[in-house]
């Protein structure tokens, strides 16, 4: 099984990861979404977020932006991260199990949100 985190604001995919109002996780089996709920963003620490996740079970983070410190947490956690994504959180899923959402590399520091990524 596979379970994918999306941070969000509702049901939309957040711009910011570690800011976002909560994660909507989606559980997959044969490429299809079996459930999904929706936990609150339990709070924006360094190094706090891809620890949560990670106990969760999570295997991949679709976000709008990340900050280069949480990629490295999650990559050293073996998470995937795909950033760039934009739109309804259950489209971007589907995007992703389609093979159709690339991660555009978008991290925090390149753009003028730097303060707000905790850069």
């Amino acid at each position: 099984m596979l379970k994918i985190a999306v941070a969000s604001e509702d049901d939309m995919v957040a711009a910011h990861f570690g800011h976002c109002a909560n994660f909507n996780i989606f559980e997959v089996e044969n490429n299809q979404i079996v459930k999904s709920e929706s936990i609150p963003n339990p709070g924006h620490r360094p190094g706090f977020l891809p620890n949560y996740l990670n106990d969760l079970g999570v295997n991949v983070v679709i976000s709008g932006g990340m900050g280069g410190g949480a990629i490295d947490l999650f990559d050293e956690k073996g998470i995937e991260v795909i950033v760039g994504a934009s739109g309804k959180a259950k489209a971007a899923v589907e995007a992703y199990l389609q093979g159709s959402l690339k991660s555009t590399g978008s991290v925090c520091h390149e753009h003028q949100h730097h303060e707000e990524c905790g850069g």
